[in-house]
């Protein structure tokens, strides 16, 4: 349409990628895709079972939106798949208006990633501030380290409240319910998984004296399989072996389907999504804002070309729209399973492409082991995420900024923690948009230069916009004080920018001259200035006044 930017080309990184595509390549994206989809496995049960969702939501959310973003996004080795980030947003809903809407919800928000990708919008995710994305991603850290000490442990709570009062309320009255075996096997879990990557650290002593002995290339061999899977397998083991009283996968879901999903579409009504309009804002933001932090950290470590945010915000759009469908929870590029990708030397979108095949391999196959699964394995998994989650030091290093990055930090946090993410973003967004407002109101100033009988100049330096305007009632007040007519000069080559509140003052000023039988002169525009004075016809009206002699 005539007056419209241009929507964005619909270009997956793949085709691009596949183009000089050889065996090297996909034997690198295999390994990695394979070993993505390993690490993927026992995190996807657990963010759904965390979600308040059955375990195979999160498995089917990791195979076909894992697929889809990886065949339509705009990065080479993004992993996309259910996130920590939305367990608490999904809770709360789920508590709230039930699976069901959430469905809705979740596919009403793939479209809307869709179009925010389609009208060039992917950029204006980089301008929510760097403190409201730390304040509420600690919070989320939180609260997801908060609602795993149910399963942690062992608590009989037959239901567990969405909001944080309401959780350690309860848990509080529950605490004589304590299960030590599940607590000792959260507590391995935690532990081994803080432990295993520094066991073999090429500078541990432990890895030291391996290279000193004749050890079996099996047990070298271990080093490459994911903490999570060696948690996973070994206390599975050890709890089914020793017959411990811990609530398992299998006895509060029943295990997980050995088979593909069915297809089913949710109950649907135009009134009910109006009344989900929240819950879909919120999944599309925080979907748009995780997925596009975690390509630029995939930039960053990557050898690769920069993605691409509106391709990569269509694709996880498609994703969020069809995984419903199938029963599945939000989409969004997750962190630690991209790192963990790139890592293992992945080359193009086929790597994410073989882990959605693992997953599935390993779901249809192994599905019934699955029902040994100690809840509060799992648990201890979703502590050690949330730990690794949290960007702890900027609490320390608060001290070295300024009082406004101090201020949207904590609020953003506190709030998360205390209301809704959904609050807590918007509070940091307003205050953002208050202090920015307050800084540049700041750095505008009006100051005299000359002043002689009936001339005076005054220099003007920044922004003058809606929050500054007050800084020219000095010049108005000199104005009206002014014993006879007053020629008054502004010199603005230093003044970068004007809106129309800053010309509304201009204009105002104009007048007060020209009722006292004075005249307005302002020289050295620059270009938005000038353009703005012109547009609105102010600039002709001071050119005319000057043509009177007044």
């Amino acid at each position: 349409m005539p007056g419209l930017p241009p929507l964005a080309p619909f270009r997956p990184r793949l085709l691009a990628d596949l183009r000089g595509y050889d065996g090297g390549r996909f034997a690198r994206d295999l390994g990695a895709g394979v070993t993505v989809g390993i690490v993927a496995l026992p995190l996807a049960m657990a963010f759904a079972i965390a979600s308040g969702l059955p375990p195979q939501a999160g498995l089917w959310t990791a195979i076909i939106g894992g697929l889809l973003v990886s065949l339509l996004g705009g990065t080479s080795v993004q992993i996309a798949g259910p996130a920590g980030a939305f367990i608490v947003i999904v809770y709360g809903i789920v508590e709230r208006y039930g699976v069901a809407n959430l469905l809705i919800s979740t596919a009403s928000a793939g479209v809307l990633l869709f179009l925010l990708g389609l009208f060039r919008l992917g950029a204006l995710v980089r301008y929510v501030p760097v403190s409201v994305v730390i304040g509420f991603t600690n919070g989320i850290a939180v609260l997801i380290a908060l609602s795993q000490l149910r399963d942690l442990l062992g608590l009989r709570v037959p239901h567990m409240p969405a909001n944080f009062f309401g959780q350690m309320a309860t848990m509080g009255r529950h605490l004589d319910t304590v299960n030590p075996w599940a607590l000792l096997l959260g507590a391995l879990c935690v532990l081994g998984l803080f432990v295993w990557p520094r066991l073999w650290a090429t500078d541990s002593r432990f890895r030291r004296q391996l290279d000193h002995l004749e050890v079996p290339g099996a047990l070298r061999a271990t080093s490459r399989v994911p903490g999570p899977v060696v948690a996973l397998l070994t206390l599975s083991l050890l709890a089914w072996a020793l017959k411990l009283p811990v609530e398992t996968i299998g006895t509060r879901f029943g295990g997980i389907p050995q088979g593909l999903p069915a297809f089913a579409l949710p109950d649907f009504s135009w009134e009910t999504v109006r009344l989900l309009v929240t819950p879909t804002l919120t999944i599309a933001l925080l979907g748009a804002v995780e997925s596009l932090l975690c390509a630029r950290v995939a930039d960053q470590l990557a050898d690769a070309r920069k993605h691409d945010p509106n391709q990569e915000l269509m694709a996880q759009g498609v994703a969020n729209a069809v995984v419903p469908f199938f029963g599945g929870m939000p989409v969004t590029g997750t962190i630690a399973r991209t790192v963990t990708n790139i890592r293992a030397g992945a080359a193009s979108p086929v790597a994410g492409m073989v882990h959605s095949l693992t997953l599935t391999v390993v779901v249809l196959a192994a599905a019934p082991l699955a029902f040994h699964i100690p809840l509060a394995v799992l648990a201890g998994v979703l502590l050690f995420v949330a730990w690794n989650m949290g960007e702890w030091r900027e609490f320390a290093r608060l001290k070295h900024f300024s009082n406004h990055y101090r201020l949207m930090l904590l609020s953003t946090f506190s709030v998360t923690i205390v209301f809704d993410l959904t609050v807590a973003v918007e509070l940091g967004l307003v205050l953002a948009v208050v202090l920015f407002v307050r800084r540049q109101r700041d750095i505008f100033s009006a100051e005299p230069v000359r002043r002689e009988d009936g001339r005076q100049t005054w220099r003007l330096y920044g922004s003058l916009f809606f929050g500054a305007v007050t800084k020219i009632d000095p010049i108005v007040a000199e104005v009206e004080a002014a014993p006879g007519p007053l020629h008054l000069l502004l010199d603005a080559h230093l003044m970068v920018s004007l809106d129309t509140s800053g010309l509304d003052a201009l204009e105002q000023l104009h007048k007060a001259l020209r009722r006292r039988g004075g005249r307005l002169e302002i020289v050295g525009l620059q270009p938005q200035p000038a353009s703005l004075m012109a547009r609105s016809g102010f600039a002709g009206r001071l050119a005319e006044a000057t043509g009177d002699g007044q």
